[in-house]
């Protein structure tokens, strides 16, 4: 339907479409404007159009179709100047338009396209008509490609129903040929199973023949091997005793001589200091006694409990080492987390044993200390200073054990001190005959 306002029949401009512009229509009018566009100027150009004046045709058509085709339709100067540049890119064409007769052998789409631009009279039945055409083209197109796909389509149904005949018939080949095959595996299976049914039996007769034989076997072993137990039982025992007898033999004199010398230097060693201690005189009269004179006078109880010592002095620790033949036996964890608990184990071992190299640098005292095993995550390096014995206790024995064990070896009478806060270590060493005293009198003497 064309509308017509004001002007007469042949005024184009009057006409207006009363349907959307076709597709294929717009697409050419949009190309018209791209083509047309650089040759404007920006002030040509609409002020929404103007961001695009730098852009190339296809870009232009890309990104500004839709403000292009709006400017167009809206602004009559910018429809007459896009006119301009297409009668100079088109004069047969937009010739033939003004002259109200468009060439037959054009392209209805361009005829539309260039009529929706200039606007000539008739320019709507133009456009109506080259989009009816383009429809009825599309449908064409559309139509001859359903039919070359219809086509294509009863072809391939053709083929894969010739191919489903043949794959039917080879499958019907092979499944006779399996029934035969199945047939003849079943009667071989049914002769299989009687022969294993056969040799089953054969199998258990022969089995529990092997498992009478197997077990009388075992009962000949079993007391084979109780009969060879008790002989390396035996024979154990017998080389144990023996050997124990022969390292007793051996090592029970060097120790008991060992231990008879240590007691002796031990007694021989009081002696002296009794005699120097006590100034005794000579065991005969000498000639030097028949002489007058005043002699020195002899300590009384008196004078002996002014010397006593309280048990926390230093003092009594001197006193006990200057005892003949003395050895010191610090139990060493107590002793260093009395004095020092805050530092490391080892550090903590190794201030202890140099207080102790001058201890008995300065006494000339056994000195032996011992410490846990148990606090050992693995074996210690450590070179024991001079004068100090440095002993750990083995896996599953206390440090306390190992040190009753130590007061035990030594001979009765020999002065043995053992420095330890442990009440049970001090009353265990004081029952073996030694003397214990506090790791705070120890420390007290150390510093």
């Amino acid at each position: 339907m064309v509308e017509t306002t004001g002007g007469g029949p042949q005024d184009g401009a009057a006409e207006v479409l009363d349907r959307p512009l076709p597709d294929g229509v717009r697409r050419k009018v949009v190309q018209i404007v791209a083509d047309g566009f650089g040759g404007l100027t920006v002030v040509e150009l609409p002020a929404q159009l103007r961001q695009y004046a730098r852009f190339t045709p296809s870009r232009r058509a890309k990104f500004a179709g839709n403000a292009m085709a709006a400017a167009l339709e809206t602004d009559p100067l910018f429809r007459q100047r896009i006119g301009e540049k297409l009668r100079e890119a088109e004069p047969e064409l937009t010739g033939a338009l003004d002259s109200g007769s468009p060439p037959p052998a054009a392209d209805p789409l361009d005829v539309a396209a260039a009529a929706y631009v200039l606007r000539p009279p008739g320019w709507v039945k133009l456009v109506t008509a080259a989009g009816e055409e383009a429809q009825r083209a599309d449908a064409e197109r559309a139509d001859e490609e359903t039919r070359a796909e219809l086509e294509r389509l009863r072809a391939e149904l053709d083929r894969a129903r010739e191919h489903t005949r043949a794959e039917t018939e080879r499958l019907r080949v092979e499944l006779d040929a399996a029934k035969k095959e199945t047939d003849s595996l079943h009667r071989k299976l049914r002769s299989a199973l009687a022969d294993v049914k056969r040799g089953e039996a054969a199998l258990r007769k022969l089995r529990g023949e092997m498992e009478a034989v197997r077990a009388e076997g075992q009962a000949q072993v079993s007391a084979a091997e109780s009969e060879t137990r008790r002989l390396k039982a035996r024979l154990g025992e017998t080389e144990a005793a023996l050997e124990a007898a022969r390292r007793a033999a051996r090592e029970g004199r060097s120790v008991e001589d060992m231990r008879v010398r240590l007691l002796l230097d031990t007694v021989l060693d009081a002696a002296q200091g009794l005699r120097r201690e006590l100034a005794l005189p000579p065991v005969s009269v000498r000639p030097a006694e028949t002489v007058d004179a005043v002699e020195p006078g002899l300590m009384t109880p008196k004078d002996i409990a002014a010397r006593a010592l309280s048990e926390d002095d230093p003092a009594v620790l001197d006193q006990l080492l200057a005892l003949p033949q003395a050895h010191l036996v610090v139990d060493g964890y107590n002793v260093t987390k009395t004095g020092y608990p805050q530092m490391p184990l080892e550090k903590q071992r190794l201030r202890l044993l140099g207080q102790l190299a001058q201890l008995a640098a300065q006494t000339g005292a056994e000195v032996t200390c011992v410490f846990d095993g148990a606090e050992l995550a693995a074996p210690v390096l450590l070179a024991p200073p001079r004068g100090v014995r440095v002993l750990f206790s083995k896996p599953g024995v206390t440090a306390d054990e190992l040190i009753r064990q130590l007061v035990r070896a030594e001979p009765p009478g020999r002065p043995v001190i053992v420095a330890s806060t442990d009440r049970e270590v001090a009353d265990g060493v004081a029952r073996a005959g030694a003397r214990p005293v506090a790791s705070a009198v120890l420390l007290k003497r150390l510093s």
